[in-house]
């Protein structure tokens, strides 16, 4: 049985695999937090070049409706991948998926409610 700690990174670096092979560029950060059944995941730098010349040439409201449209279509399309990848490393069922980018911050967030509080292994203090 993992650690909580041990479930988190396995997370991020699945997370972030996802990111790399599916938006085509992995983030420059990423951390990933397990809070009773919500799992919530932070990802910096994921906007690619493309994305943030798209947000600069068009009105900000404009730009940035755009490209959250275009990124929750990717992510809703990919959503089945992503949940059977938390699910295989949480042992856990997701219940659902929300999702936000900030094109300001190139910052995003993943909430995955899931079916219920993984089991892990306490960590040692030492």
């Amino acid at each position: 049985m993992k650690t909580q700690g041990e479930i988190e990174a396995a997370i991020g670096e699945g997370i972030s695999r996802f990111e790399l092979e599916h938006m085509g560029r992995g983030p420059k950060d990423i951390r990933a937090h397990l809070l009773g059944d919500l799992l919530v995941v932070r990802l910096q730098g994921v906007l690619t070049a493309a994305e943030q010349h798209l947000v600069q040439a068009l009105p900000a409201d404009k730009g940035r409706d755009l490209l959250k449209q275009v990124r929750t279509h990717l992510l809703e399309t990919a959503r089945p991948l992503m949940e059977s990848m938390i699910e295989g490393i949480t042992g856990v069922k997701v219940v659902s998926l929300h999702h936000d980018i900030s094109t300001v911050t190139g910052e995003e967030l993943l909430l995955f409610t899931l079916a219920s509080p993984p089991h892990y292994r306490a960590t040692m203090k030492k």
